[in-house]
């Protein structure tokens, strides 16, 4: 495409504000310049159209007619900038991109999203799967959702809105296996994860027999689900399948230190991000709570300590 032949933009907006306004300490004030910056922009843009734009004494200048065809057009020109402008900004208002770590988007973030519209018709709702630390700075989202103990960060706001707690999760028919003796699950980006219920349950769990390892906890799930073995996960995510008899979870769910947290810029108090963190508060404080560990106190004995 050819290259366009344009004065520059500083000029144009100079002599449409002073147009516009009629004088150049006002269009100086909108433009948040001196009244000699209005007045050489507007004789460079004369000495590039090789015209003159206005006439008259410096303290009463007038257009003259090729000022007043210049500045029709760049006023018809700005209004449809200004117009448009106006509409992507509003649509952005109205849209919160949420970066969030992928098992909370599809197992309880986005299935219960229709609540958020049906209360919220104007506002949209965008996830994107992250974990990475939270950079606002760099990364293209208005809100975060991490779980993490603490979310530190120069500039953040973490609002932490629902608790966590783990357990071990199989299919049924695994069910009255004992720890040591099922194949144990892992993930890849998590894999002291039978460590840590161990530590926080105070169940030991031993070394274990044989070990498979999916690079996400979806899958990981999806391999319980199939009889592959025994995983450790977060209640929130299991929820759905043991109420549906898909997984069960003998032993119990326990807390970890860690809780998901809603981060944002500490600036940030678009109405979307507020109605967005209010429903995020109240779906989190009716999640149901996770089960007791339904298992017999046998199984706490020499069988899971192998």
């Amino acid at each position: 495409m050819p290259k366009r032949n344009l004065p520059p933009l500083t000029a144009l907006r100079a002599f449409e504000a002073f147009a516009r306004l009629g004088r150049m300490n006002l269009a100086a004030d909108e433009l948040c310049v001196t009244h000699g910056a209005i007045s050489r922009q507007v004789r460079s843009l004369e000495r590039l159209c090789g015209v003159r734009l206005t006439q008259g004494p410096r303290n009463s200048l007038r257009l003259t007619e090729a000022g007043l065809s210049l500045a029709e057009s760049l006023g018809g020109a700005f209004d449809g900038i200004e117009r448009s402008f106006t509409a992507l900004r509003s649509a952005a208002e109205r849209e919160l991109h949420v970066s969030c770590v992928g098992t909370l988007a599809m197992r309880w973030l986005i299935p219960r999203l229709p609540g958020f519209h049906a209360r919220h018709p104007g506002l949209s709702i965008r996830v994107t799967e992250a974990y990475g630390p939270v950079d606002f700075a760099r990364d293209p989202f208005d809100a975060a959702i991490r779980l993490a103990e603490t979310v530190a960060g120069e500039g953040l706001e973490a609002t932490p809105f629902l608790d966590n707690y783990h357990g071990p999760v199989m299919a049924p028919q695994l069910a009255q296996h004992d720890l040591a003796s099922a194949p144990r699950l892992h993930t890849r980006p998590h894999r002291q994860a039978w460590r840590e219920w161990a530590d926080h349950s105070g169940v030991p769990v031993g070394p274990g027999g044989e070990h498979r390892e999916y690079e996400h906890l979806f899958y990981m799930l999806e391999a319980a689900v199939a009889g592959l073995g025994i995983g450790v996960s977060p209640w929130i995510y299991v929820a759905g399948d043991i109420a549906s008899g898909r997984l069960a979870a003998p032993y119990g769910f326990v807390p970890t230190p860690a809780r998901f947290h809603f981060v944002t810029p500490r600036a940030s108090a678009r109405p979307v991000t507020t109605a967005f963190r209010d429903w995020l508060l109240e779906e989190a404080s009716a999640a149901p709570p996770p089960p007791a560990a339904a298992v017999a106190a046998e199984l706490e004995g020499d069988h899971i300590r192998r």
